[in-house]
């Protein structure tokens, strides 16, 4: 099953401004009326429509995303086992580290995922290790990504895509640069790019005061992180259950490693497919590619699961796991204090 297909004539300027203000917001002195131009907008037509999404929660904040890899940063998806009378309680434990930034409870016996990320410095086996003490699982796996086919959350705002759309998926392993040396510039740049940007007609000018940058020297920045990997857009975030998409699976599924080159490359060109990873198995997990859709409802979700496996893994072994409580959903921050603190509190170290 998939949704009907549109013409560009059924889709209104507010929600082609709404995709595509998650793709990317150029940095320019005036980015609003570029983006606003191309839709069919006025500059103030289109920023009000974005202040009105944000007063109802829908859009959660427009700022720059970055490569946690790229910075230096170290990160896992991690499953873990809870009983069922402890969970509420190990996963307040969990949310407590503030390199956490999503935490829910899922349909499976590994009933708690979260992923963290840790500054390069750090360790971050042992603060899964710590947390797995503390928070008093029964179980804890680290499943970091070994490939990354796809990595970017584009809703779409119309309701009117096939769920098997296709793109060619904006950043993946080849945009990545392990071992890139963060700079001073690069640090500051990130320390005022992880915030809100405001709604307003010049919105970069706070960040060129703080940097004594021009606009164009605050582009050609930019323009080098990205280049390096290190920067992947500046682009609006929404709240997934405020912008309808109530629900979420993760597909989860047993490609051969011989197949999983293919297989996932196929899979991350699902418009759908907002993440597309290669992980490693376990003798109870033998899941190597994880892919990550949101729906309107559970039949959209499992729709979506469905569309990729009868096109490109039909009969292939696989389960569906979705969020059943959420206890925890943030934009990770870098370079935050707060880290240390937990560092020195329950590690004993700095980081």
């Amino acid at each position: 099953m998939t949704a009907p297909a549109t013409t560009p004539a059924q889709v209104t300027p507010r929600e082609q401004l709404l995709n595509r203000i998650q793709r990317d917001i150029p940095i320019v002195q005036r980015p609003y009326r570029v983006l606003a131009e191309e839709v069919g907008l006025t500059e103030e037509g289109a920023m009000d429509i974005l202040r009105e999404v944000k007063a109802e929660g829908v859009l959660r904040q427009v700022s720059a995303i970055f490569d946690t890899r790229t910075l230096g940063y170290k990160s896992s998806l991690v499953a873990a086992v809870y009983d069922e009378d402890h969970l509420d309680a190990g996963a307040s434990v969990v949310n407590g580290h503030p390199g956490v930034s999503h935490n829910y409870r899922r349909n499976h016996s590994f009933n708690l995922w979260y992923t963290i990320a840790v500054p390069p410095e750090s360790n971050l086996e042992a603060h899964v290790q710590k947390l797995h003490e503390l928070s008093g699982a029964r179980m804890t796996r680290l499943m970091p990504t070994l490939h990354l086919f796809k990595i970017g959350v584009e809703f779409d705002m119309t309701g009117k895509e096939d769920w098997n759309a296709k793109a060619t998926p904006q950043y993946t392993n080849a945009d990545r640069n392990i071992g890139y040396q963060v700079t001073d510039l690069d640090r500051a740049f990130v320390l005022e790019f992880q915030k809100d940007l405001p709604v307003t007609e010049e919105p970069y000018a706070d960040a060129c005061a703080a940097l004594s940058l021009s606009i164009d020297e605050l582009a050609a920045h930019a323009g080098k992180m990205k280049e390096a990997g290190a920067l992947r857009r500046v682009s609006a975030v929404f709240r997934h259950q405020k912008a309808g998409f109530t629900f979420n699976a993760m597909g989860v599924w047993a490609v051969p490693q011989e197949e999983v080159a293919e297989t996932g490359r196929r899979m991350a060109e699902f418009k759908a497919v907002s993440h597309c990873y290669l992980r490693p198995t376990y003798p109870e997990w033998p899941y190597t590619i994880f892919t990550m859709v949101h729906g309107r409802s559970k039949e959209e979700a499992f729709g979506k699961i469905d569309a990729i496996e009868r096109e490109v893994a039909p009969g292939l072994d696989h389960a569906i796991l979705y969020s059943t409580k959420e206890y925890k959903k943030i934009r990770l921050e870098f370079y935050k204090p707060e880290f240390y603190k937990w560092a020195r509190v329950n590690l004993g170290t700095e980081a």
